[in-house]
């Protein structure tokens, strides 16, 4: 209660005051305390030409700011407001308006990353995309065998195994199959470019055949060392016409390939069982990296057409028929 004395005026005057200072406690709650702890996290899209209201009370209804209002005004003082840039943006409950801010003006959109390993079929990418959440397992292999992505690599293609290249990819939020696959058959392009600048391919090989063998000698060796004499033994055989046996190839299309294979798988009939049909597959069984690839271009000089897993990650190679029953007897049997 305020004494009976006071003028109207001086009560006019300290309900103004208090106004203001309510709202300056507001504002600057707003600008310097998030709402909440930074446990929750919100996707964000501000599309090309979309206006800062719309953006303001989507920030708002995500419980990301306090008041759109306020973040419309801070944003017209700083004087960013034909600064903010259009992207797909994730943002959390625990930022201030100066850093979202921040984040929109310096464009720092939000990416979907996805890392391939080297080898990795495109059944197996296409699991490895479903597990994350990015997309459906047949959507993915279906954009795999897509006739105009295929047709940027010509020559009759079934599909793009073998041109996906191993590597970490950012993905913005909302692209589709068709620019994660683009994204990885560029990088192909450019790491085969460079590959090949210093020669020709061994024995006339097309660049369809070096992928192909690239791929066998990725799915078969564990030490990277081992690839140019691995990919020396497919060389030899090739060159007596003697079948690759490549156990990887007797199992492509039915399950990721672990390091053994059955009896029955040998003996499974497909264009791809390299035990039952003579030179290499029709196409790579998995997506190899540059060591692969390198190693199919330039392979040991050897004499060897045999070889064999040791327990430790390394194989043993042998130059003949009675070398190799040895060896399989000693580290298989």
């Amino acid at each position: 209660m305020f004494p009976a004395n006071v003028s109207p005026k001086l009560l006019l005057v300290t309900a103004v005051r208090i106004c203001l200072l309510l709202v300056l406690l507001w504002y600057l709650t707003c600008l310097f305390i998030p709402p909440g702890n930074g446990s929750v996290s919100r996707d964000i899209s501000f599309p090309p030409g979309s206006g800062i209201r719309k953006l303001a009370d989507e920030l708002k209804s995500g419980g990301v700011i306090r008041s759109s209002w306020h973040f419309v005004l801070l944003t017209r003082l700083r004087g960013q407001a034909h600064k903010l840039q259009a992207g797909d943006y994730r943002f959390n409950d625990g930022m201030t308006v100066t850093q979202i801010l921040n984040k929109l003006v310096a464009g720092d959109v939000d990416y979907r990353r996805f890392s391939l390993p080297e080898g990795y079929s495109i059944y197996q990418a296409a699991e490895l995309l479903n597990q994350k959440g990015y997309f459906k397992k047949d959507s993915f292999l279906d954009k795999c065998r897509d006739a105009a992505l295929l047709s940027r690599l010509g020559g009759g293609l079934q599909s793009v195994e073998g041109y996906l290249y191993p590597a970490t990819y950012n993905l913005l939020r909302g692209a589709g199959e068709e620019q994660l696959i683009a994204q990885m058959v560029d990088q192909f392009e450019k790491k085969y470019a460079e590959l090949t600048t210093e020669g020709g391919t061994p024995g006339g090989m097309t660049k369809h055949e070096i992928v192909t063998l690239a791929s066998l000698i990725e799915k078969e060796a564990i030490s990277p060392e081992e690839k140019p004499l691995i990919s020396s033994v497919f060389h030899n055989r090739l060159r007596l016409g003697m079948p690759l046996q490549s156990d990887p190839t007797a199992v492509y299309g039915v399950r990721a390939f672990s390091g053994k294979v059955t009896k029955a798988d040998i003996q499974r009939p497909s264009p791809y069982n390299t035990y039952l049909n003579p030179g290499l597959p029709p196409g790579p069984i998995g997506n190899p990296g540059s060591g692969a690839i390198q190693a199919a271009l330039k392979p040991s000089r050897s004499d060897y057409l045999y070889f064999v897993a040791r327990q430790d990650g390394t194989h043993q190679f042998s130059r003949t028929l009675e070398e190799h029953n040895r060896a399989v007897e000693r580290y298989l049997k």
